[in-house]
């Protein structure tokens, strides 16, 4: 009898210890992913290229990471022929990129306890931040190519930069997926997005001019669709609820 009342007592302290641990997670993480997208500028033709980033996040909870993030890819369009662009504007910009962003799962809000469907749900994030973007300009026409209504052989020159610094603004949507380690943490994490940059300027392309010349009916952007992984390590922090529910 007494055997069975100590094996009744170790079995139930174990199931405590393992719901217990499932409350925690680390503070950090590092990770890296790639993209696949292409910029929303002023030439109508537009190419996909990879986008590469690395990042550092702080885990504010289980369901907001904070990450700054760098950004490194191509964005190219046009054409110098007039099939791809009425004016021969061809631009090819290896850019560079550090935002700095969070991202809010739904698990920070939602009760997800005993609940197939919700703990499912409660890996969808919505996100935003801010950061700069640096354009440099590896192949660019400055000179237009068909030039309208002017003498023969005349050309006008497209206006603009070369090299430039735009603050951006990053609207971002996707999914978490969470794999716990031997300490039922999150130890790694692989997302699943998209990710839409608004720039504050006109520097993706590297063209400039005046509206009223040429039509220019937003400023420049550029989306990716993403997959990234995430090392979590440092110190392990309690929630105020259960992150790993062990039932589903």
């Amino acid at each position: 009898m007494k055997k069975f009342i100590l094996f009744f007592i170790l079995a139930t302290f174990s199931v405590i210890a393992q719901a217990q641990s499932g409350y925690n997670y680390y503070e950090w993480g590092f990770g890296g992913g790639i993209g696949y997208g292409k910029g929303y500028t002023d030439t109508k033709k537009q190419d996909y290229h990879p986008i590469f980033n690395v990042n550092i996040a702080y885990n504010y909870n289980p369901y907001l990471p904070i990450a700054l993030e760098f950004q490194l890819g191509t964005l190219s369009g046009g054409g110098r022929t007039r099939d791809k662009d009425a004016s021969g504007r061809q631009y090819k910009n290896n850019f560079k990129a550090l935002i700095l962003h969070s991202d809010f799962q739904a698990g920070d809000l939602i009760d997800y306890s005993d609940n197939g469907i919700l703990n499912v749900v409660k890996n969808f994030y919505l996100g935003t931040g801010i950061g700069a973007v640096f354009n440099s300009m590896k192949d660019i026409q400055r000179t237009n190519l068909y030039i309208e209504n002017g003498p023969i052989g005349t050309t006008r020159g497209f206006e603009g930069k070369d090299k430039s610094v735009n603050m951006v603004l990053p609207l971002r949507i996707g999914y978490e997926f969470k794999i716990y380690d031997d300490y039922d943490q999150v130890g790694y994490t692989i997302t699943i997005g998209y990710e839409h940059n608004y720039t504050f300027g006109e520097g993706l392309d590297g063209y400039n001019d005046d509206p009223q010349i040429f039509k220019n009916n937003a400023p420049d952007q550029y989306a990716h669709f993403t997959l990234g992984f995430r090392y979590n390590f440092g110190n392990t922090v309690s929630y105020n609820k259960l992150i790993r529910n062990f039932k589903f």
